[in-house]
């Protein structure tokens, strides 16, 4: 974290640009820095040469102090944008239509409400401590949210995204048969034994064989050989199984040197299961360990961030925003608090609601930006958080944390990374869209058949209580993130521009799709461009 002396510590700015770089190249990235004040202009590049300075609080230009900027929407881009702003001396208030701070950064607990767009309400049973991630759960390492935590004092904790205990489970459809392996719960462990041990097997035969003597010298295929041997676990040049897979009778103590679980399937069986095609999620960029949350649910980021801006002070919520009027000097929000409707008056505006939702609301924003508005669409997905009577996953299975994937319509059951060794526990029955047009008691009564066939009875034997979030119901989200048919064209592109005085901001406007650092990103680069109008401006 690189600071200024007598200034306050904050997200590396020196960072910050490094990621501009990364997605614009140098052309935005020295825009950006300009924009900053953090170089000179090129007619003043030499004379002002090595004096790079972070921005600091109240850098706003005095002919522009007092620089009002309402920014619609208290969710992570929101809220990050009334954060740098308010750093630099603008006056910044967010209006926010619901209860509380996060948007889709929400974390449920007990007491928690939700009322969909079918108009109904459920309310959290949940024992107090016990929550999940509804929306965003894991952060990353190389993602700027953790430079956030870091800043604002968020403490985090690791967030088990793969665990060797975890299973694999796939039901045979109408059009797929899984083979022997079809409906059988195999640990993570197993499967990826098996497969890396009969994929090394086959590539020593090729070598052995001479079937890559066009690819490799005869020095390649010796060590391609004592790779294989290393990485499947070979005897011989064959798999046969080993303690990879674990044990049927653990290593003990005296004369008890354990069972090695096993034989292995065939290689066929393990090639029909398919569960190989599972393991390049663990590989992906944003996906690969380590992963981390926020010590007490995901919505701590947002409450620290509020309370950086400034809270109830500059927050209001339970304020659906109504109308959006570009004006002569500035821009007029109207939202309706408390059965009226009111308004606030602002030089610029912030507009993070989602296009789906914002597209209804009435303004006057140009042809082309309402046209832009209506091309992106809610995802369909939705999660549901189960609290179990106790933490069976860890006394009978030893999983404590960690996935299991499944091609049902669950899609994936995820054990909770927090609150070990208690008695109760909440893990994500499931996190799909398969769910979302089914009433709130028939996602339960679905979910915990489903979840039946990989656990046993034990799943309705120690049922609890749920609670499901459905995002393409949520009212002012309506879709668990933004998708752009198409890819991001020409309305993507329109919609990073400002429209008169207003600007847009949101995940959908990086490509950090779904995840909060598309949110931080898109609200910096705002932040860059907003500041550089007024400083030109005022200049």
């Amino acid at each position: 974290m690189e600071t200024t002396a007598g200034t306050p510590e904050g997200v590396s700015r020196r960072g910050f640009l490094t990621r501009v770089g990364a997605v614009g190249g140098a052309t935005a990235l020295y825009g950006t820095m300009e924009a900053l004040g953090l170089i000179a202009s090129p007619a003043h590049a030499a004379e002002e040469a090595g004096d790079f300075q972070e921005l600091r609080p109240n850098d706003l230009p005095a002919a522009a102090n007092g620089t009002k900027v309402a920014i619609l929407g208290a969710g992570t881009a929101g809220l990050a944008v009334a954060y740098e702003l308010g750093k630099a001396g603008y006056d910044c208030h967010v209006i926010e239509a619901r209860s509380k701070p996060g948007g889709r950064a929400l974390t449920i607990r007990r007491g928690d409400k939700l009322t969909d767009t079918d108009g109904v309400t459920q309310v959290c049973k949940f024992d107090e401590g016990h929550y999940y991630n509804a929306g965003p759960s894991r952060i990353p390492s190389h993602h700027l949210t953790i430079d956030y935590c870091r800043e604002l004092g968020v403490a985090i904790e690791p967030m088990v995204n793969a665990n060797a205990q975890g299973y694999y489970f796939h039901e045979n459809t109408p059009t797929v048969n899984y083979g022997p392996l079809a409906s059988t719960a195999v640990t993570h462990r197993q499967a990826k034994a098996d497969v890396y041990g009969y994929i090394s097997e086959l590539l020593a035969s090729a070598v052995d064989q001479g079937a890559l003597d066009d690819r490799l010298t005869g020095t390649d295929g010796q060590r391609l050989i004592e790779l294989v041997n290393s990485l499947g676990g070979l005897t011989g040049g064959r798999y046969t199984g080993n303690n990879r897979r674990g044990y049927s009778v653990t290593p003990g103590a005296g004369n008890e040197p354990g069972t090695v679980a096993g034989p292995p399937p065939g290689l066929s069986d393990i090639l029909q299961s398919q569960f190989g095609t599972r393991f390049a999620t663990e590989f992906g960029f944003d996906q690969a360990m380590m992963m981390w949350q926020p010590v007490g649910g995901m919505d701590q980021i947002s409450a620290a961030l509020a309370s950086a801006v400034g809270g109830r002070r500059r927050i209001t919520y339970d304020a659906p925003v109504t109308q959006i009027d570009n004006t002569s000097t500035g821009v007029r929000v109207s939202y309706r608090s408390n059965g009226r409707i009111r308004t606030l008056d602002a030089d610029y505006c912030v507009v993070t609601i989602p296009p789906m939702v914002l597209r209804n609301l009435t303004t006057n924003f140009s042809a082309e930006t309402k046209n832009a508005l209506t091309v992106p669409t809610g995802a369909n997905s939705g999660r549901m958080g189960i609290q179990f009577k106790r933490r069976f996953w860890e006394e009978d299975l030893d999983i404590y944390g960690g996935v299991t994937h499944t091609n049902m319509d669950v899609s994936g059951i995820y054990y909770p990374s927090y609150g070990y060794f208690q008695k109760k526990g909440v893990l994500v029955g499931y996190y799909s869209g398969s769910y979302t047009n089914l009433s709130v008691a028939e996602r339960e009564t679905r979910a915990l058949a489903q979840g039946a066939k990989i656990h046993g009875d034990v799943y309705h034997q120690e049922f609890d209580n749920s609670f499901s979030v459905a995002w393409p119901k949520e009212p002012y989200s309506l879709g668990a993130w933004v998708s752009w048919p198409g890819g991001r064209g020409a309305a993507y592109q329109h919609l990073l521009q400002a429209d008169g005085n207003t600007y847009f901001a949101g995940d959908h406007l990086s490509y950090y799709t779904a995840w909060q650092t598309g949110a931080f990103l898109s609200a910096r680069k705002v932040v860059s461009d907003l500041h550089a109008r007024v400083a030109a401006t005022a200049a």
